[in-house]
């Protein structure tokens, strides 16, 4: 059996990459408006939890990931003082 293998930072089904985008606006459904950097688009945040003005990692329409630590930004509750 033939293992699939990873080239290029790019997905072995779909062939897309992930990239990162800043959260808008937040909507029903497990949906949101995020900056792409060269234009808005909306996306599925189910899987993560975003807040507005977090950078999250989109794959396929969906985000995969928060890029950064919320809870070690400065100020932030439970951050270390």
């Amino acid at each position: 059996m033939d293992v699939p293998e990873c080239h290029d930072e790019v997905c072995i089904t779909c062939s897309d990459a992930a990239v990162e985008v800043t959260v808008l606006e937040l909507r029903p459904d497990g949906l949101a408006l995020v900056d792409t950097g060269s234009g808005h688009e909306e996306v599925s945040v189910a899987l993560v939890r975003a807040h507005v003005g977090d950078t999250v990692l989109v794959h396929a329409g969906e985000a995969i990931a928060l890029v950064g630590d919320r809870d070690s930004a400065p100020g932030a509750a439970g951050a270390a003082s």
